[in-house]
Order: C-alpha cells, then structure tokens, then sequence
C-alpha cells in the first residue's frame, strides 16, 4: 500500500516515486510571474466581449461569482500542492484521496484538454502573425510556433519559465496600462474626456438590464477563462522551493483574480455604455479608441498574440509533466520517464507536441466537424477536474492533520463549509449548462468524454484486483 503521505524529499534529493529526478531549475521570480501572468489569458481580452453582451454592467458580478469559485478552487489546491507537492499535482491529489481510478481519469481528461485547447491557441496566434506578414502561410507559422515552444520545452526547465517570466511580464504591463488610462478617462484627466461618474452603469437599462439571468449567462460565458490557474502548482513541483513558491502564488490569486478580471471589467463597463461594445471585437480595443489611444487594434492585437503563445507555452509543458506523472505511477507507458540530459522528460514532451501537432492539422483541416467535436468533447472537462480537486481535499484534508499536521502552511477557508459551499456551486453551473441551448451540446460531449475515461480507469481497476 502506498504512502498516503510520503515525505517531503529536500530540494538537494527532489526525485520522483521512479527514482528518476526531474531536474528543478524554475526560479521564484518565475513562479511569482506565472502566477501573474497565467491569469490573464485571450479569453479575457477577447472573450469578455461575449459576457458583457449577455449581463451588461452586471458582467462584474458574473466575474466575481466566477473568480470566486476560482478562487476557492486555488486555495484547495494550494493545500494540498504545499503539504504534498508533485508534478502531478491534483490528479496525484486525486489518487491518495480516492484511489487510482481518480488519478488516472483526472490526469488523463486534464492532458487531453490541454493538448486539445494547444491547437486553438497555435492556431489563432498564426492567425495573427498572418495577417501582419500574409506571405507567409498561417500552417507554416503553426509549425515555427510548435517548433520554437517544443524546442524551449527539451531543452531545459528554466527555458520554460524564462519564456513565461517575459510573456507574463508583457501581460501585467499591458492590463496594468489599460487599467490607468481607464481610470483616467473614468475621471476625465485624458484629454478631450469628460468624468464618466457612474451613468453607463445605471443607464441603458440599469445595471442588470437582462435581471440576473444576464449575470448567470455571464457566468457561463467566463468561467472558463480561468482555467489555467492550475499550471502555477504543476510547475511549482520544479522550483527550489515548492511548499513557498504554491503559497505565495495561491495567497496572491485573490488579488490578481479582483485586479485584473473584476477591475478591467469595472473600468470597460463605466468608461463606455455597455451596448457599445461591437460583436466580435474586444472590448478592451473600443474603450482605447473611445479615449484616443492611437492604433488600439494592433496593439490589442500584439497583447493576444502574445497571450496565446504564453498560453501555448504553458499548455506544452503543463501536459508533457502531467503525462509523466501518470507514467510515473503506472497509468501511461513507462517509456515516457526516459528523461534528458537536462533532467527533462523529454519523451513525454514529445508525446504531447506530437498529439499538438495532431490537433492543429485536425483544426485547420477541419475546424467545423472533426476538430469541433474534440474541442467540445475537452470544453466542461475543467469542471470535472475542479471537483475532483474539491473532494480531494475534503478526502486529504482530516488525513493530513492527523498524520502531518505541520505542512498545512496554507489552509482552505472556513472547511469543509466552505469546500462544500463551492462544490454545490460547480453542481449550479452544470445545470445551468444543461437548461442553456448554446452551453449544453458542449456539456454532453463533455460527459461522454469524461464518462469513457472512467470506464477505462474501472476496467483498469477491476482487472487489478484479479491480479
């Protein structure tokens, strides 16, 4: 029987359960951008848009329920990650809470959704780079792109997150900017801006002009946005030093959650009337028109391509270390543990480029059939995931305080009310997927998907136990 609780090894001994060491090399300042930075993503620059159109105003409140829930979320896993960090994070979590079968059916859903949402994000950044430099063919751009973050991947940890630190940093400069001359038009400093004061918000029909059926469409429309928040503990695992690095991350995401989402929404929605925003078209670009900033859209532009090539970046290395951890544990072939010279799985680097590289040819060849039902089979997958890290912890919690109570460095508020308090929350949103028309195809597929890896993960178990 495995150790439920295996000894934290020091940073000089860090190996894994395989006796194979990943290498380390992430800095702090690393960790402290990516959690930055892993936050603000295109959904948010481009994808708000959407919210903003269902919940008007109100959209502020759909990103503090939806931020909230996030927020929760962190703070579970931070828990756990400080008490017990592993590459694997919560599908490790997963596994000592309620068994193999939990492991193996929360890592494997969790690469798969990466590995799918990669070729989005290589594809609408060779969208972009396209339309700058048309000569060039938007496949090839897909494979310069795949290329450059594959080789940066092999090559060494720090790579990774020296890649991030400046993708993260140019992210935080820019919605920090935004911030700033928002403010400043709100209170009529820019030139040729008058106060703003508070009557978009009460104008064109109040501040929840569709009632708070609005505000919960709004939700939907943004929740997924904060995925990726998970990364920060895959990645701490590779740090100097993990239990500090989860802490300071998780500490800070209340305040990067309500700075950059809640705030940035706030400023667009007061700057402008709700129904200026224009349908396919960020709404952070026509608040820069608004207030005169020269060449909005391009600067917009650079800010997502730069986003989506950070998320991609992110996405590789989050599924090569999560496919290693199942190869870790027995739920992926053993092959994937050879690791490189630099103390980099390389294979499982590979392994994931290379079902990447599968996606993107799927989403340019065929982005309305094929590649739209990966998509949709990957696009609740996160919830399911959330949950799992919920009853993780509700699991892992009392365990830990029994048995080694001196690592809850980080503790999730008010447990198990609250634990339980955000698990009924994800329940609300998956009904409110099923009884809304848009969200409901992507629900189901979602379901079939992740009710097939469970059926592989309990034939797997079932055939365990005859051995």
């Amino acid at each position: 029987m495995r150790d439920p609780l295996p000894h934290h090894p020091t940073v000089a001994a860090r190996a894994t359960e395989s006796g194979e060491p990943l290498a380390g090399g992430l800095k702090q300042r690393h960790l402290t951008m990516l959690g930055l930075g892993g936050v603000i993503g295109a959904g948010l620059f481009v994808g708000s848009g959407a919210g903003i159109a269902l919940a008007g105003p109100g959209i502020v409140v759909s990103y503090l329920i939806a931020g909230a829930l996030a927020m929760c979320v962190m703070r579970m896993l931070g828990e756990m990650s400080t008490a017990m960090p592993a590459s694997g994070s919560f599908s490790v979590h997963a596994e000592r809470a309620l068994g193999r079968w939990a492991g193996f059916s929360v890592g494997w859903l969790y690469w798969f959704l990466l590995v799918v949402v990669l070729a989005v994000e290589a594809t609408g950044a060779a969208q972009i780079a396209n339309g700058w430099l048309p000569s060039v063919p938007q496949w090839a751009w897909v494979l310069i792109f795949m290329i450059v973050f594959t080789g940066a991947n092999l090559a060494a940890v720090k790579n990774f997150g020296e890649f991030e630190f400046y993708f993260a940093a140019l992210k935080v400069f820019a919605i920090v900017a935004f911030l700033v001359l928002g403010l400043l038009a709100v209170f009529g400093v820019l030139p040729d801006t008058r106060p703003a004061g508070l009557a978009h918000l009460t104008g064109q029909g109040g501040f929840l002009p569709n009632g708070w059926q609005g505000v919960t469409s709004g939700v939907l429309a943004v929740i997924f946005a904060f995925g990726g928040l998970e990364v920060v503990t895959i990645a701490a695992a590779e740090s100097d030093d993990p239990v500090r690095s989860v802490a300071r991350a998780v500490r800070s995401a209340v305040f990067r959650i309500l700075f950059f989402y809640v705030g940035s929404m706030a400023v667009i929605v007061t700057v402008l009337p709700w129904t200026a925003q224009k349908a396919g078209l960020s709404p952070y670009v026509t608040v820069l028109d608004a207030i005169g900033i020269p060449s909005a859209g391009q600067i917009m532009n650079i800010v997502v391509f730069v986003a989506l090539l950070s998320a991609l970046n992110a996405n590789l290395y989050g599924s090569s270390r999560m496919i290693f951890s199942l190869a870790e544990r027995g739920e992926a072939p053993k092959a994937l543990l050879k690791l490189g010279g630099a103390g980099v799985p390389r294979r499982a680097v590979l392994a994931s480029v290379a079902f990447g590289f599968v996606s993107v040819l799927l989403n340019l060849k065929w982005p309305d059939t094929v590649f739209l039902y990966m998509l949709n089979a990957v696009g609740a997958v996160l919830l399911f995931v959330w949950a799992m890290i919920a009853v993780s912890q509700l699991r892992l919690r009392p365990r830990i305080e029994r048995e080694a109570p001196e690592r809850l460095v980080l503790r999730m508020w008010l447990f198990p009310g609250l634990t339980w308090v955000t698990l009924a929350a994800m329940g609300t949103v998956f009904v409110l997927m099923l009884s809304d028309d848009t969200a409901r195809p992507q629900l189901l597929w979602s379901l079939g998907a992740t009710a097939l890896v469970l059926a592989v993960a309990g034939i797997r178990e079932l055939r365990a136990r005859r051995v």
